[in-house]
C-alpha cells in the first residue's frame, strides 16, 4: 500500500538524490541549492563545506522559513554557530544532517505543510 502522493500538492518535493545531484520536482540540480517548501529552488553558491560563511545563511534568512534542514554533504558536519547566528536571532530552527537524511526529512516536513527549507550542499 502506498501512503505518499506521487505529485506534490503545490509544494516542492525531492524525488531523488545521489550525492552528486538532487531532483526537485522535475528538475535535476548538480550544485548546492536551497529548496523552500513552496516557490522556486534557488542556487546556493557553495561547493565546499569549508567555504561556509555568514552570507550563506543570510540568503536562507531572506526566504523566511520556520525550520532549516542543512544537508552538509555526504557526511554530517556541523557549521560553527556564529555562521548561522542570524537564524538563531530570528528564532528559526536549524538541524544538520547528511545529504540523504536531509532530503528525507525535508520531504516529511514539507508534506506536513511546514515552512521548511532544505539547504543542500552538493560538493563538486
Amino acid at each position: 500500500m502506498k501512503f505518499q502522493l506521487d505529485e506534490p500538492q503545490g509544494g516542492n518535493i525531492i524525488s531523488r538524490h545521489d550525492g552528486q545531484s538532487v531532483r526537485v520536482n522535475a528538475d535535476e540540480h548538480r550544485s548546492s541549492v536551497l529548496v523552500p517548501w513552496r516557490g522556486d529552488v534557488q542556487a546556493w553558491a557553495l561547493t565546499r563545506f569549508e567555504d561556509l560563511s555568514e552570507s550563506h545563511f543570510e540568503q536562507i534568512l531572506a526566504l523566511k522559513p520556520e525550520l532549516v534542514i542543512f544537508g552538509s554533504g555526504s557526511r554530517i558536519r556541523f557549521a560553527n554557530p556564529r555562521l548561522y547566528r542570524c537564524l538563531i536571532e530570528a528564532r528559526i530552527g536549524i538541524e544538520t544532517m547528511d545529504l540523504a537524511a536531509a532530503c528525507r526529512t525535508y520531504n516529511v516536513l514539507s508534506s506536513e505543510s511546514r515552512a521548511v527549507l532544505a539547504a543542500l550542499l552538493i560538493e563538486g
